[in-house]
Formats: structure tokens, sequence, C-alpha cells
């Protein structure tokens, strides 16, 4: 298991990269009340800082939020203090019932535990298993081409107290890509720096709406959530448990 997520690069996924989780939001609400889920408990994979369990506990949801970055889920215990959460991988948590699984940022593209299909179509089935008649799992995926243009690709970013170069590369026979970053955190008058390597598995929207049409699901491909529409190679879905 790779780990990914420390300290100093969840701390600025939160403050400079939490505008997906912060806009997806609202369409992802109304999503959950036009099929008929007003309350009731939601999980949430690859939860991150609690962006979007701090938007479902205000709108009256019990949440279970699941990370496993550590560093993630102290940041999310403050920010969204009437959920729950568990430090743990998808691939390997226990799942309870619920009436709702959610996934977003291509959190089920990462390697932190090495997976394909496999095991992407064990989970759909724990998840369809766990979820209430007419519970819904909704989530995205990065697609293969997501790099466009060079490739690898150099770029720089920064904040008021932070500053990431990242390198990203896409090998177009595996569908594989690799996010190469350096990070620089501002302590007190110095800057720390630290690495993190990501490795994401792109998968095509078909297949993956092939499988969970095999686990059971009625599945919707959509390009957004709400008024948030997706980038190019970038796909979501809606799965309704029958």
């Amino acid at each position: 298991m790779t780990q990914g997520y420390q300290e100093d690069l969840a701390y600025i996924h939160d403050v400079g990269y939490g505008a997906f989780a912060r806009e997806s939001a609202p369409g992802l609400l109304e999503i959950l009340r036009q099929q008929g889920i007003q309350q009731g408990l939601v999980v949430d994979l690859g939860c991150g800082s609690g962006i979007w369990a701090k938007a479902l506990t205000d709108a009256g949801y019990d949440v279970l939020g699941i990370d496993i970055s550590e560093s993630f889920i102290d940041l999310a215990r403050k920010k969204a203090p009437l959920a729950k959460f568990q430090t743990a991988s998808f691939l390997r948590v226990e799942l309870p019932k619920c009436d709702a699984v959610t996934s977003l940022g291509e959190c089920l593209n990462y390697q932190f535990d090495e997976h394909g299909l496999t095991e992407i179509k064990e989970l759909f089935a724990r998840i369809y298993e766990v979820l209430r008649p007419g519970g819904l799992f909704i989530f995205d995926v990065a697609e293969p081409g997501y790099i466009s243009g060079a490739n690898p690709q150099k770029n720089y970013s920064e904040g008021e107290d932070w500053a990431i170069l990242l390198e990203k590369e896409e090998d177009r026979k595996t569908n594989k890509l690799t996010r190469k970053m350096t990070i620089f955190r501002q302590v007190g008058n110095l800057y720390r720096r630290s690495q993190e390597t990501h490795c994401v598995q792109l998968y095509q929207g078909a297949e993956i709406a092939n499988v969970l049409r095999e686990v059971g699901f009625r599945v919707r491909i959509i390009c957004g959530y709400g008024e948030l529409k997706f980038r190019k190679a970038h796909v979501g879905f809606m799965a309704i448990k029958a």
C-alpha cells in the first residue's frame, strides 16, 4: 500500500483544490433529492478533507467518510464534526447498510492500493449489497486521453503559503497516469519541502458502465454534477439499485 496525501499535500489540496467538491455539492444534493433520498446514511469513499461531508451534514444527512489518508481524515473531522470518519482503503473497508454511496474527484482511479477492473467489480458488488432498494451510487473516474498535448506535462501552482511543482505523464499502452509532485509549504518563516508520486489507473467509461450493469445496477452516464461540468476524459455515473 502506497501512502498518499500526507500532511502538507492534504492541507494544500484542501485550501487550493477544494473547488471541485464545493461546486459539485449543490448538484449532488439535487440528484439525491430527485432520487427520493431526502435523508439517511451516505457513505463517501475517498472523502478527502470533508468538504462534501460537511455539505451533506448541513443538508440533514448522516455521513460516513472513508479515506486512506490519515491527514485528510484529521482535516475532515474538524471540517465536518457531525459526520463520522474512518481511515481505510475503499477496497478493504467493511461498508454499512446505507442509502447512497458517493466517490468524487476520480478517487477510484488512485492506486494507493493497486487494483484493476476485477477489484473494481468486487467493490461495486459490495456497494450493491449494502445499498437499500432504490439506493444510489454516484461517482466519477478519469479516462484514457487525460493528458492532451505535450506528454509529459509540467505545471506550477502556488497559494499564499504553498507551492507545487507537478509533472504528469500518461502511458498510452497501459492507461496509467503518473503524477510526480514537489511540494513546498510555509512553516513559520521557512518553507518545508516534500515529494509525493501518485499512480492512477485510467478506465474507459463504457467498461465501467458495463461492470456496474453486470453487478445489477441501472446505470446512467453523466457529464457533470449539476452546473459543474467535467473536463475532457472525465466521466460520471449514476448507478441505481433496482
